[in-house]
């Protein structure tokens, strides 16, 4: 069973809800969806920043560069 949580919405968040919920769907539904779609927002923007880390990485760089090079010479063979 789901845990019930509560909380009062601030004047941005009531607009928010009416937004969300103009077409009939259940304040429920709305709350679930906008915590998964910000759930998913938050976890594109860490692996966008990880990879942008890496690809800024010379080291890391160089190792990628070295696996291509050892598979294209596998793939020659």
């Amino acid at each position: 069973m789901a845990d019930t949580i509560t909380f009062r919405p601030d004047e941005d968040t009531s607009r928010a809800l009416s937004i969300l919920t103009e077409d009939g769907t259940p304040v429920s539904a709305a709350v679930r969806a906008a915590l998964i779609d910000a759930a998913r927002r938050k976890v594109a923007k860490s692996l966008r920043e990880e990879a942008e880390a890496l690809a800024g990485d010379p080291i890391d760089r160089a190792e990628a560069a070295q696996v291509l090079r050892d598979m294209e010479a596998l793939r020659a063979r």
